[in-house]
């Protein structure tokens, strides 16, 4: 006997049925940049983007690596030069010996406006900021340089006075080469020289450079008017499918007796599909060779004024997506670093509600926050970056692509395929997502690199 009065709740739970959720996954994101893509659906498999011949572009950096506690040039990257393109592979070597090192400290003048320059500066750690006096005596700030770049090859080459003063904004490392050093080694190689001399001319074309179309206007009479075609590239970039994929297994006992009332497989299916989304959405971010961080041209990419992303940064990056800008894409620490800077400033970004929920917006531009943007680094100064860029097929900008249809598709671009069932009762369901994303025209992308996110304000 007991002195309850009425059934206990533990016991009449025994005779009840229970509400449950399908199962929750911590790693599903809303996937912003797999939502704001337009989707080309490729019927080959294989995309191909045409486009006018351009003169060769390199990635504008310049890299470096430490060996013993030194800092040295990697002599093959050395090719970013225009006239070092073809060199051969030991006068690169031997250049890239003759490279000092040179330390620098906030607010030291590495390079002087007005001396000059006998030297060419790569930028191996560091922030500096490219300065010049303006028409009326003003101080004016024309580019901010970090890891990699360099300056100035015109300046240096032909030996002429620095057109601007460089200074350093952190502290850092550079290495320098003195002109002598690049003629001894013009001296003993004719096509060497041949280029040099080709690049100090002028008559070398700018890297990146379309070549032009001759066109004639503003005349009147009638002059002879230029004939003119439109070149193409030789060997467009292709693109091929890319791929996410897995088996999913599952027991027969399971799909059997424990199918209601969810469907054990769908259940499965549907949380591993997501598992692929977000796999395919970090592949197009950070893939090395299709990836679009990694397919940023070299006039598109920004440093930071001051290190934490700031309204004139993003003005900036505006200024090189100039046509038709999409969205920002960033991580959600670089976000709210962001926002942090326009409280400071008095200047709070407008919400907009995109995609179902309140976004940050700049000049009217969405800030997409994506978890799949990588950090550089580590702990406090772990760096990130911020990409903005133009979409659509029709605009010439950044599309997705897939394939136009795959057996056993069960969403776009994503199949899946029953492989049997096993001797151990298992049944082995084949899930593949085909993918890509594509690049239209250099201009479509830019991005803001090295950007701090652990810098806050005291507002007391």
């Amino acid at each position: 006997m007991n002195d309850r009065l009425s059934l206990a709740p533990d016991a009449a739970r025994q005779l009840a049925t229970t509400t449950k959720t399908t199962p929750q996954m911590r790693g599903i994101t809303p996937r912003y940049l797999l939502r704001a893509l337009p989707w080309v659906d490729v019927e080959s498999g294989v995309y191909r983007v045409n486009r006018r011949r351009t003169f060769i572009l390199g990635d504008d950096r310049i890299s470096c690596y430490s060996e013993g506690g030194t800092n040295r040039v990697v002599p093959e990257d050395l090719r970013e030069l225009p006239f070092l393109r073809d060199a051969d592979a030991a006068l690169l070597a031997e250049l890239a010996g003759s490279f000092e090192q040179m330390t620098f400290e906030p607010g030291q003048i590495i390079g002087a406006e007005g001396e000059t320059c006998d030297k060419l500066t790569v930028i191996v750690s560091g922030r500096a900021e490219k300065r010049v006096t303006g028409r009326y005596g003003e101080d004016a700030l024309l580019e901010v340089i970090g890891d990699g770049q360099f300056f100035c090859l015109d300046s240096w080459t032909r030996c002429q006075p620095l057109p601007f003063r460089v200074k350093a904004v952190t502290s850092g490392v550079a290495l320098t080469v003195g002109l002598d050093a690049l003629n001894a080694l013009a001296d003993r190689d004719a096509g060497l020289r041949a280029a040099l001399d080709a690049h100090i001319a002028g008559e070398a074309p700018l890297p990146g450079s379309e070549v032009p179309v001759d066109l004639a206007s503003g005349h009147t009479g009638e002059p002879e008017l230029p004939g003119t075609y439109v070149e193409y590239e030789d060997t467009p970039r292709e693109y091929h499918m890319t791929l996410a994929q897995t088996v999913l297994r599952v027991h027969t006992r399971v799909s059997d007796l424990y199918n209601a009332p969810m469907d054990q497989t769908r259940v499965q299916a549907d949380l591993t599909i997501q598992a692929l989304r977000e796999r395919q959405e970090a592949m197009i971010l950070n893939h090395p060779e299709f990836g679009l961080f990694n397919n940023v041209a070299p006039g598109q990419r920004v440093q930071p004024r001051t290190g934490a992303p700031t309204p004139d940064d993003l003005d900036e990056l505006l200024s090189r997506v100039w046509k038709q800008p999409s969205f920002f894409l960033a991580h959600p620490k670089a976000i709210a670093a962001f926002g942090r800077e326009c409280t400071r400033r008095g200047v709070p970004p407008v919400i907009d509600t995109r995609f179902g929920s309140p976004l940050i917006t700049w000049r009217g531009v969405p800030l997409l926050p994506s978890d799949k943007v990588r950090f550089q680094g580590a702990g406090g100064a772990a760096t990130t970056e911020i990409l903005l860029m133009r979409v659509g097929e029709a605009e010439q900008g950044v599309i997705g692509l897939r394939p136009a249809g795959v057996p056993d598709e069960v969403e776009p671009g994503l199949s899946m395929r029953n492989m049997g069932t096993d001797q151990k009762a298992i049944t082995s369901y084949l899930l593949s997502a085909y993918f890509n994303a594509a690049v239209l025209v250099e201009d479509a992308l830019a991005v803001l690199q090295n950007v701090e996110v652990s810098k806050y304000h005291d507002y007391s």
